[in-house]
């Protein structure tokens, strides 16, 4: 557990081909089942400060504790996986910590000298969709990023959360839509 940001809730792999690392995960890993939406709404969306507009596919599990999230980029708008894509990178691109005190925790990032890599609003764009990425620098290590999950994101979170823990095998892949329109 991280001294600053707590427990690690999430691993955020960047593939190439969304549907082949789904089926990686469900068949070989036996995680699942994973919730997909094709195009992840993203609102206020700013990579190294200036606005893009990324559009990119989404699947989540839960494997235990830890969310599984992955995440195709559809377009070459600039973006962190665009750029770790770029560099020849694939798999394991974030480490994800959730929270309910965004400011606070964005704030101690800043004051530990991690840059902000990208930030935004997830699904419906509320004030409680935040999320912000970020480099420590000097190191090629995982992006941080930290999550507000509070609201219909928590929801969402929770949802995935519980379909996992009673996961028969059935139904692999579901529409994550159906969680996030309750």
């Amino acid at each position: 557990m991280s001294r600053t940001f707590g427990t690690i809730r999430q691993l955020g792999y960047v593939v190439p081909d969304i549907a082949s690392a789904i089926t990686h995960w469900v068949e070989r890993l036996e995680v699942g089942p994973f919730f997909y939406i094709e195009r992840q709404p993203v609102n206020d969306f700013t990579y190294r400060g200036e606005p893009s507009e990324p559009e990119f596919s989404v699947a989540l599990a839960q494997a235990g504790p830890v969310q599984v999230e992955l995440i195709q980029q559809r377009n070459d708008a600039p973006s962190a996986f665009r750029e770790f894509t770029n560099a020849g990178g694939e798999g394991l691109q974030h480490i994800a910590y959730w929270t309910t005190t965004f400011g606070d925790l964005v704030d101690r990032a800043a004051a530990l000298g991690y840059q902000e890599l990208q930030r935004g609003r997830s699904g419906s764009g509320g004030p409680d969709e935040r999320f912000a990425y970020f480099t420590a620098g000097g190191h090629a290590g995982t992006v941080v990023e930290i999550s507000e999950v509070a609201g219909r994101k928590a929801a969402l979170f929770e949802a995935v959360a519980v379909a996992a823990a009673g996961w028969d095998g059935s139904g692999p892949v579901r529409d994550m839509t159906t969680l996030v329109t309750r």
